[in-house]
């Protein structure tokens, strides 16, 4: 019976880490405190409510190409134009490209991405309660990590009680059966959350969702990029030198 020992941090895991990921998950689709600004939301707030801040790069890229301040090459590399930004996005797209004038463009994304400007508007949403806050986002995201773990040492604990030596009186099927309730439950909330709160989770909180439902992208391209990413962007060669070296990121 020694096999219990085993079976017990494993309950353990599987209620704290599943329970722990609950409780974000409740904290994200809560509604943010609301402020009285009723104005409709501006190409970069959307962007940021529909995709976060790769978006919003995206649409600073693309809003200056448009107006020829910037030349995207289907190649990957953006070259500037125009050295005189209209908006602190466009400035830290320009500082990210540097004095020489030219940068990939999968360095610019980063760079931009990271900047002051996109984190000033990231709280300014998040103040209005159109954003999920950071903080909840880490937590689903570190909770969702904690499942995870959670399912692997699982794992490891009931290979450890099936092939331990000297066990009498309980056999492999019935020890596999009762480690396999802590593994269905972890693997469950995982899947669970894949659906519920994929990608752990959302940039807009339910009252950004339903600013950006009411938003037509039919008749503007800008809006469309906002709302729907690149892939809303008909030019093939826009779109080639958008993607161009995109791993890690995407906002499509």
């Amino acid at each position: 019976m020694f096999w219990v020992l085993f079976l017990l941090p494993a309950m353990v895991a599987a209620g704290f880490s599943c329970g722990r990921l609950c409780l974000a998950a409740v904290a994200a689709a809560r509604p943010q405190p609301r402020t009285d600004d009723e104005r409709g939301l501006s190409y970069y707030e959307a962007a940021f409510l529909a995709g976060g801040p790769y978006r919003v790069v995206d649409l600073t890229l693309i809003s200056m190409h448009r107006a020829r301040r910037l030349l995207l090459a289907h190649t990957g590399w953006a070259t500037v134009v125009d050295p005189e930004g209209r908006d602190d996005l466009e400035r830290s797209v320009l500082t990210a490209i540097g004095p020489g004038g030219q940068e990939r463009i999968a360095a610019i994304r980063s760079g931009t991405a990271a900047a002051d400007a996109v984190r000033v508007l990231a709280d300014r949403l998040a103040g209005a309660g159109l954003a999920v806050p950071d903080a909840v986002r880490s937590g689903v995201s570190a909770s969702v990590r904690t499942v995870r773990g959670a399912a692997l040492l699982i794992t490891a604990l009931a290979f450890a009680a099936l092939f331990m030596p000297g066990e009498q009186g309980t056999g492999r099927a019935e020890i596999a059966a009762w480690f396999a309730l802590p593994l269905v439950l972890t693997l469950g909330c995982l899947a669970i959350a894949r659906v519920e709160i994929h990608p752990y989770t959302r940039w807009a909180s339910p009252d950004g969702q339903a600013l950006l439902g009411g938003l037509d992208p039919a008749d503007d391209p800008l809006t469309a990029v906002a709302v729907r990413g690149l892939r809303a962007v008909d030019d093939p060669q826009l779109r080639s030198a958008l993607t161009s070296g995109r791993f890690a990121h995407r906002s499509q």
